[in-house]
């Protein structure tokens, strides 16, 4: 789970820095948006499965 994290905020760095120097319109700032979007995603699920995964080892003790 760090490794998203790591990759997250380095996304979210790089996806401000094209911004402030390309414009928010810009391709490459708009690809490192939906890409951030992607990660945050896949850390959401991440996130949700392994809540799940300890609730259900509660139920399972």
């Amino acid at each position: 789970m760090q490794d998203i994290l790591k990759e997250l905020e380095d996304t979210r760095e790089l996806m401000i820095q094209s911004g402030m120097k390309n414009g928010l319109q810009n391709p490459k700032t708009i690809r490192l948006s939906r890409q951030l979007d992607e990660l945050m995603n896949r850390y959401e699920k991440e996130i949700i499965s392994s809540q799940y995964n300890i609730k259900t080892r509660k139920y399972l003790q």
